[in-house]
């Protein structure tokens, strides 16, 4: 299940191309510094331990020269780094992605079958809306950090973490920054 911060309209190539071009993980680590990072890291840390669910974030400045050309839509990158980042494979299918896709403003966030068969698409919306909105008034942090608790609110009311229950960390906490 994927939810877009944005129409699935795509610019023209020139214009994928020229922005692609000059964003990268450089244009990321701007935003969010080594500190902000390691605090996402944490708190997506903490969300999992109350939780039987996975949730990984994963930040890309663009596409590079290569993909923009191809017409690789941000839907569709996230899609493949879902299944790169094997959030699909987790034992309960409860895995969450929320990918940003720095050169086109975009959100995708991508919920596993387990999760997404319980959470209405208009919850997904709104937590990309928000997101974008935290991330336009240049609050990354922030709206990153609102994103990590709202996922790990749905993820504890519809797989809490019981008592006795293994801290299986199955995915690795990490931001990915691309």
């Amino acid at each position: 299940m994927t939810h877009s911060s944005q129409p699935a309209l795509l610019p023209s190539p020139l214009a994928r191309w020229w922005g692609h071009a000059w964003l990268d993980a450089r244009s990321v680590k701007r935003r969010l510094p080594p500190a902000a990072v390691q605090r996402l890291e944490a708190a997506v840390r903490e969300s999992e331990s109350r939780h039987r669910g996975e949730l990984r974030l994963c930040i890309e400045g663009g596409l590079g020269l290569q993909r923009p050309g191809r017409a690789v839509s941000p839907r569709a990158r996230a899609i493949e780094l879902f299944s790169l980042l094997r959030v699909w494979d987790t034992a309960q299918n409860n895995g969450v992605l929320i990918y940003l896709l720095l050169a086109e403003h975009r959100i995708e966030v991508l919920a596993d079958r387990g999760l997404a068969d319980k959470v209405p698409p208009e919850t997904w919306r709104t937590l990309a809306d928000s997101l974008g909105e935290a991330l336009h008034g240049g609050q990354w942090e922030a709206g990153l950090l609102q994103a990590v608790n709202t996922v790990g609110a749905l993820l504890r009311t519809h797989y809490p973490r019981i008592e006795g229950d293994a801290d299986d960390n199955e995915l690795p906490d990490a931001v990915v920054i691309l």
